[in-house]
């Protein structure tokens, strides 16, 4: 089985990796792991702030501050792990990825936010529970 885990900066991505690798000491096949951050693109506006050189310095640097502190995490998992950094909408890019990997599972964390927050603001999680084709681990 391949499992896709969404993650960003948040605390609750290292909840993400010790939840996925507790579902897999109980699988009789390791599963492989494909780790996926997703940075949201910048405005047309911010990016040519950016100058020539462009936004990818910005773009790899968030993506790294969500990824460099789960790889000892992932390490230890002791499982077969890749990664990917992607830059565009979270929710599409999840989904896109959870299909072209043809994902058994997809984890994602929850930041917990209250009901008129997730009204306002909109949830991931939410979003992506109720789009993906496979199943979908939330952790808090």
């Amino acid at each position: 089985m391949k499992i896709l885990l969404a993650v960003d900066d948040s605390p609750v991505a290292a909840a993400v990796v010790r939840q996925v690798a507790k579902l897999a000491k109980g699988m009789a096949t390791p599963p492989q792991l494909h780790v996926l951050t997703v940075v949201p693109r910048l405005s047309k506006a911010a990016e040519k702030e950016f100058g020539a050189a462009g936004p990818g310095a910005y773009y790899e640097r968030e993506a790294e501050r969500a990824l460099a502190p789960l790889r000892p995490l992932l390490r230890r998992t002791g499982l077969k792990v890749t990664e990917q950094k992607a830059v565009g909408e979270v929710v599409p890019t999840v989904l896109e990825e959870a299909r072209a990997k043809k994902a058994g599972l997809v984890a994602i964390g929850s930041h917990g936010r209250n009901a008129l927050q997730t009204l306002l603001l909109g949830s991931v999680a939410q979003k992506v529970v109720a789009l993906s084709p496979v199943p979908v681990l939330v952790c808090h």
